[in-house]
């Protein structure tokens, strides 16, 4: 009887455990009634050990997010945030870490009550692996209807290159950027947002005017100094290319720090590819082509563009096609290129091999709010352009970039509006023979709005008188010229 009892009350202990853990998972519920929303991980620090998540609640709650490297959840770790309340909502941020490199990780967000449907993301398997992001630009809808469309023609890209890395989508998310608009975004696009990271870029309508909406969205690992009342800018590696996504509201002209920044964090890079994402494109042949801001920042950026040796610069803002020769100075770069022809997915591409120059892109747009080629764009823009074209009539875009250590290949592709057929609608790619480096003499500029308030200043004037000088040596001549 003595040795009964320890058995009995071991059995009765288990018993009452397994009871425990019952009653704790029927406390917690899974989201059904979409009370938590607007559900993304992004780029925030190393992108092969860490994530930023957010999400927005109605009804204030904890901010706590549950880490798996399995599908049902369980050996789950748990980071725990903070929520602020933005325009109605609790918006809450958590960034997790401490990630094995290569992984497919599986989370939950909510509190200790309520989780929500099981996200998932990759982290970067680092230098040496392939890799392939999606990239569209200016979903920019008021309606859910217009979500869905374009929705539609990411879904596509998705379906066609599940094994996307991340995604990028250029600015504009939201046309009015209201709640309603932000909601509907984040509802067409969870199929992707919940499998994928994104890199996201801040367009003018979340930023001019907009202030603090691009910020509270996403949980963003910003550079330091970064401002945040217009959008933000940051950089992260991914495989073999170090991208540089740029704040192009930050503005007129683009603030000295953020230039600096640039400056400082490309230098400091050791990476083969040199990418950057901005919203406003440098070479573009819509109807914002002229307008003061689009010149400045041309004017302004390209310069430094050149300087840095970038490879790529992805744009959007005028919802058009646009893609450039390697160019530098403002004009095509032609002596000693060298191209050679592969078959890419099935068909022919042109590589340029070492080319000296930046390839700049703007594909056209996800959406339905496309515009017609500006016959009054600049000389220069449309004699640097290998293929420029409205896709009004056509239907959306999604692009595609694809990196394998010494070669980068570019697709663009056309989901048409009637039938929803896929079609490649532009190709390219770059072949590189070198690795890059890291510029030792490199001495680092000041990023801090103070050190530069005086540079900002004398920027800000030059850059007002050539604006005039611009227009009337320039735009009104090319105007007059089309008219007559």
């Amino acid at each position: 009887m003595k040795k009964t009892w320890p058995r009995i009350l071991a059995v009765l202990l288990v018993i009452s455990m397994l009871c425990g853990s019952a009653v704790g998972a029927a406390a917690v519920s899974t989201d059904t009634e979409g009370k938590l929303l607007r559900i993304a991980s992004v780029m925030n620090g190393d992108t092969e050990t860490s994530r930023g998540i957010s999400w927005a609640t109605e009804e204030k709650s904890e901010s706590i997010v549950y880490v798996s490297e399995y599908e049902d959840m369980r050996e789950a770790q748990e980071f725990t945030g903070s929520a602020l309340l933005f325009q109605g909502y609790y918006m809450h941020k958590v960034t997790v870490s401490g990630l094995k490199a290569g992984t497919t990780y599986y989370y939950t967000v909510g509190d200790s009550q309520l989780r929500s449907r099981v996200c998932s993301f990759t982290t970067d398997a680092g230098r040496g692996t392939p890799m392939r992001f999606l990239a569209f630009a200016d979903v920019q809808a008021s309606s859910e209807e217009n979500f869905a469309q374009a929705a539609s023609v990411v879904r596509a890209g998705y379906e066609m290159f599940p094994d996307a890395a991340f995604s990028v989508n250029l600015g504009d998310y939201v046309n009015d950027c209201t709640n309603d608009e932000w909601n509907w975004y984040f509802e067409q696009f969870a199929f992707l947002n919940d499998s994928l990271s994104m890199a996201p870029v801040a367009g003018n309508h979340e930023g001019n005017l907009k202030w603090f909406w691009f910020d509270s969205m996403f949980n963003i690992g910003k550079a330091e100094n970064s401002a945040s009342i217009t959008g933000c800018y940051y950089s992260f590696d991914y495989g073999d290319a170090h991208i540089a996504v740029l704040n192009s509201n930050d503005m007129y002209p683009m603030s000295e720090q953020q230039i600096n920044w640039l400056k400082n964090d490309m230098n400091g890079t050791d990476a083969t590819w040199k990418i950057v994402m901005m919203h406003r494109s440098l070479y573009s042949a819509g109807k914002h082509t002229n307008k003061p801001d689009s010149a400045i920042m041309r004017h302004m950026l390209l310069p430094v563009i050149d300087e840095l040796d970038i490879d790529l610069v992805l744009g959007g803002h005028e919802h058009m096609y646009l893609r450039t020769y390697p160019v530098a100075g403002e004009g095509v770069v032609e002596e000693d290129a060298t191209y050679v022809t592969e078959i890419v997915n099935g068909h022919e591409t042109t590589f340029a091999v070492d080319p000296e120059g930046t390839v700049h892109v703007m594909p056209a747009t996800a959406g339905t709010k496309r515009y017609e080629v500006n016959e009054n764009a600049l000389p220069y823009i449309q004699q640097a352009a290998a293929k420029m074209e409205t896709t009004r009539d056509k239907g959306g875009v999604f692009t595609t970039i694809a990196i394998d250590e010494g070669t980068l290949v570019y697709e663009a592709y056309l989901v048409d509006d009637q039938t929803g057929e896929v079609s490649l609608f532009d190709s390219f790619g770059i072949k590189k023979s070198t690795t890059g480096a890291v510029n030792e003499d490199w001495q680092e500029l000041p990023t801090d709005a103070e050190s530069n308030f005086a540079a900002n200043i004398n920027n800000l004037i030059q850059e007002i008188l050539w604006v005039l000088v611009h227009y009337l040596t320039e735009v009104l001549p090319q105007v007059f010229r089309t008219l007559a």
